[in-house]
């Protein structure tokens, strides 16, 4: 994988710029803190010449009359003619109360600037990310079926916490001392700079302009591991995520196959990689510190060199000294902010291919509000295939399906029974031809409006980890105890909810583990039935089932049915012969449709089946 330039980190922050918008104010309040903080050291530096003087070695004459006085302090004591030093060139008492009132003036102010820098910057930074994490997972709930069915979930969940994670810490740490490091670092330089003109030193500015850069060099070398490594460490624990997600998911085969171990070994291999990627990612970052102390070592020995070599006095070289010194601390700082960045930036790149991701069916440019359905839902020779150069799963599907009929669909596993069934609820757009709803494509519908008219009883049934009152009422928030109770009672699940103590409000486990496959069915009835759409998409799933349940779930479906229009997928034949319409499917194509007594006449593949099921 070929490295970014530099500036991609710049640009990928960059595109954040949108999202700290709105907290405009807030962003001015903590960069100006986050300036005053940093400028305050120019001040405190700005002191130490004077202060210093006074105790240079033995034989230092006191300033001579009319030496012009360089610091604010100085300042303030000519103006109340209140003198610095005494003849043997020792500090004032009125000097040092002086000092000692200014100098904790300066130091608490800078203390409340690095509050507010640090406390606004950092709200900010978690703002954003939460920002960023909420559209991430608004943008995925509105991606098509078509992305989630070639999209790995464990892939989405650690992009969703583990990458915005990443950034948070990367934003929400690093973003006041960004602002703040910076001007700590100019303000002592522009103090070396000031000093060493006044004190006529002007070499000293020209190496520092010089070698200071070269600090810079351990950042940017490093900075570049840190950052491709931190992403090969991403695409490795999004992969651990996955494989975690999988086999907690099938841990009913995992454990029906005694593959236990073999999975705690697939699983110690992946996390020994990502180990690998994270170890090499801590390498470049701690080689920062010493690279960069090595440097700063050289830089202070060739300083003194030079310092020895011009002859400068103590006084003149203490100053300096100690304006490295309050420059070393935000050097080192800006090293730990790099590596954050680049830790984030290699997330946000992430990040930013799901954000820039859009699967979404397409959506007309004024849909239609449709309040009802009052005629037939029409096939209008349909055709579909899921990828562009794929087969067809449909092959010019024809019929219609009018209002409070039932439509039931038969066909071997394959033909294409399903797929129908996502068409009718908009989950796919056909290839060709249209799907009409009282004359309109589907199309042309808002599609909020369109699912509010359809409920689904899939074979596959999806409940959550709440209570099964929540779950009854999923979709129809506004519903209250008494309709959530009726619509139990219809779907013949209310005995079994309370035959338990918590009742309606018993947590029923990660996809309804607690419960028994008949009674998740009658939980997605009552679901259904409580929602109370004009249009059923019925998936049976009674075939493995035991006949008492069977027999309370096929109650349930009859009472689901009831005055709907319903298009079922029938997986038994026996639970269709009252249907209005029988479509058989064969490899996408309708080969035969009419009622269970006209196909049982035709005498053609739906009469073999009924024989077979008989048999």
């Amino acid at each position: 994988m070929s490295e970014p330039a530099d500036s991609s980190t710049y640009s990928t922050y960059r595109r954040l710029a949108r999202y700290v918008r709105p907290y405009t104010g807030r962003l001015i309040v903590g960069m100006l803190a986050g300036f005053l903080a940093g400028g305050s050291v120019f001040p405190l530096l700005q002191q130490l010449p004077e202060v210093i003087k006074p105790f240079e070695i033995a034989g230092t004459a006191a300033p001579a009359a009319g030496e012009k006085k360089t610091g604010a302090v100085e300042n303030i004591v000519e103006k109340l003619d209140i003198r610095m030093t005494e003849a043997d060139g020792r500090m004032t008492w009125q000097f040092m109360l002086i000092t000692l009132w200014a100098m904790p003036v300066v130091v608490a102010f800078r203390a409340l600037m690095n509050y507010l820098n640090n406390y606004y910057m950092r709200w900010i930074g978690m703002r954003v990310v939460r920002d960023i994490r909420d559209e991430l997972f608004l943008n995925l709930e509105e991606q098509s079926l078509a992305f989630f069915g070639k999209s790995d979930v464990g892939q989405l969940i650690s992009k969703c916490t583990n990458d915005t994670g990443i950034v948070e810490q990367a934003v929400s740490n690093t973003v006041a001392e960004v602002i703040r490091s910076p001007v700590e670092i100019g303000a002592a330089l522009f103090f070396v700079a000031w000093f060493s003109v006044r004190q006529e030193m002007f070499g000293l500015v020209v190496l520092v302009s010089l070698v200071f850069p070269l600090c810079v060099i351990p950042i940017i070398v490093m900075g570049r591991y840190v950052r491709r490594y931190t992403r090969a460490a991403l695409d490795r624990i999004s992969t651990l995520v996955s494989r975690m997600h999988e086999n907690f998911t099938g841990i009913r085969v995992v454990k029906a196959f005694d593959m236990e171990a073999r999975e705690a070994a697939r699983f110690r291999e992946m996390n020994k990689s990502y180990f690998r990627s994270v170890i090499a990612a801590l390498r470049a970052e701690l080689l920062m510190t010493p690279l960069m102390e090595g440097l700063a070592i050289l830089m202070g020995c060739l300083f003194i060199v030079v310092c020895y070599a011009r002859g400068v006095r103590l006084y003149q070289i203490l100053p300096i000294g100690a304006a490295a010194v309050f420059a070393y601390r935000p050097i080192k700082q800006i090293a730990r902010i790099n590596v954050c960045l680049q830790r984030g930036a290699a997330a946000l790149e992430r990040i930013y291919a799901l954000l820039d991701t859009d699967t979404r069916l397409p959506i007309a440019a004024t849909p239609v509000r449709v309040d009802g359905f009052r005629d037939r839902v029409v096939f209008d020779h349909v055709s579909f295939r899921y990828e562009p150069d794929g087969p067809e799963v449909i092959r010019d599907a024809c019929m219609a399906i009018q209002k409070s009929h039932v439509v039931a669909v038969v066909g071997e596993t394959g033909s294409g029974k399903t797929t129908l069934a996502n068409l009718l609820a908009r989950f796919y757009d056909p290839t060709a031809g249209r799907v009409l709803l009282d004359g309109r494509d589907l199309r042309e519908l808002d599609v909020s409006r369109l699912r509010k008219l359809i409920g689904i009883v899939t074979q596959e049934t999806i409940l959550f980890n709440d209570t099964l009152a929540n779950n009854i009422a999923y979709g129809a928030e506004d519903a209250g105890p008494e309709a959530i109770q009726e619509a139990a009672k219809q779907a013949n699940a209310h005995a079994f909810i309370m035959a338990e103590a918590r009742g309606y409000e018993r947590i029923i486990g990660e996809k309804g583990f607690v419960l028994s496959g008949g009674e998740r069915q009658r939980i997605a009835i009552a679901r259904a039935i409580l929602r109370n759409p004009p249009i059923l998409i019925l998936d049976e799933a009674t075939s493995a089932l035991d006949t008492a349940t069977e027999r309370l779930v096929q109650e349930a479906i009859a009472r689901v049915m009831e005055n709907r229009t319903v298009f079922a997928i029938a997986h038994r034949l026996s639970t269709i012969r009252h249907a209005n319409l029988i479509l058989l499917l064969d490899h996408g194509r309708i080969v035969e449709r009419g009622t269970h007594e006209e196909l049982c006449r035709a005498d053609g593949r739906y009469r073999k089946l009924c024989d077979m099921a008989a048999a």
